[in-house]
């Protein structure tokens, strides 16, 4: 019997996928918990319809995204820091404070997404990665004073 996963099921497949299993199990498992819905021509259009409509949301996001980048790449997110006798800078720039620096812009971007391959602790421009989106990365411009 097809049927068509409604969420992801450990060793047959994930949400959405179209999967051949016996009649016993689809119906007595699969079907019985909703984790499946028997593949109709109905249930497969609906099927196609939210896919659909799942794409066009995520290309809604991805544009919005990349207008934000466009913004946010021109600008720059200057921070002081005390320096010692020998250069050295006291402390480090974190990506919470790149996130608290970006909300003050008037931009809600999380610390999680901003990604520091080296250690921000030197005077000069900073190229930090923020990968807000899987398809949308945005380079930061940290300068430190």
């Amino acid at each position: 019997m097809k049927v068509i996963l409604l969420k992801d099921v450990k060793k047959q497949g994930k949400k959405d996928d179209i999967i051949e299993v016996s009649d016993g199990y689809a119906n007595n498992f699969l079907i019985k918990n909703g984790l499946a819905i028997k593949y109709t021509t109905g249930s497969k259009n609906k099927l196609e319809y939210e896919k659909d409509m799942k794409q066009k949301e995520e290309d809604k996001i991805v544009d919005e995204l990349n207008k934000i980048k466009v913004e946010i790449e021109k600008k720059q997110i200057v921070f002081k820091a005390k320096i010692g006798k020998n250069g050295k800078m006291f402390g480090t720039i974190s990506s919470k404070q790149i996130s608290d620096e970006l909300k003050k812009m008037g931009y809600n971007i999380d610390k999680k997404t901003i990604v520091i391959d080296h250690v921000i602790d030197s005077l000069g421009v900073h190229k930090i990665k923020c990968n807000v989106h899987k398809k949308v990365t945005i380079i930061l411009n940290v300068i430190v004073k």
